[in-house]
């Protein structure tokens, strides 16, 4: 039997789905994760702990979605990793974040929609996110977890709207920020 991060990962990044099933799994997938993320930061100290289950439930997100966040978030929690490829729903887990960790991946996933909500403004100071955003761009290490996002796709914000009416000119624009204020 597959393990919720196999299930998660197998069917997000690959097999068993048309394309067309897979765009809507990441739509979803954006959508929820969004709102797990506009929860998290209006506290970032708060610790959350219980099952894989009880925690999804408090989110308001179905296990499976939850998996593919735990995946997303497991880097940029402060000093410990959650047993996640071998997590059931009985699993128990805890999400505490680090601040800037989180920051610096979410531009590193060059998800605009994540580093540009607003909660930010009271987390990390502007000069600190751009400090961050110059940092990791300057790091030339791009790691893709999820597909490439080109600019006829949907917009991974859930918007509704195609990449290119939506965050792409945004992203453009903090990647051209970011390689003026670096040379």
């Amino acid at each position: 039997m597959a393990t919720l991060l196999e299930n998660w990962r197998t069917k997000a990044y690959g097999d068993g789905l048309s394309k067309a099933e897979q765009e809507t799994l990441w739509q979803e997938y954006f959508a929820l994760e969004k709102g797990f993320y506009e929860e998290v930061l209006k506290d970032p100290s708060h610790v959350y702990e219980g099952t894989v289950k009880e925690l999804a439930d408090h989110f308001g997100i179905d296990v499976f979605h939850f998996t593919g966040v735990l995946d997303g978030i497991d880097d940029s929690l402060k000093g410990y990793h959650n047993p996640i490829d071998t997590m059931d729903e009985d699993t128990q887990v805890k999400i505490e974040i680090d601040p800037e960790t989180l920051y610096y991946n979410m531009v590193e996933a060059k998800a605009s929609w994540l580093y540009g909500l607003p909660e930010w403004d009271a987390i990390l100071s502007e000069e600190k996110r751009h400090e961050l955003y110059r940092k990791q761009k300057a790091s030339n290490t791009i790691r893709r977890e999820g597909k490439k996002i080109y600019p006829n796709d949907l917009c991974p914000c859930g918007s509704g709207k195609k990449y290119k009416k939506c965050h792409m000119r945004i992203d453009q624009e903090n990647e051209l920020k970011a390689f003026a204020s670096a040379n």
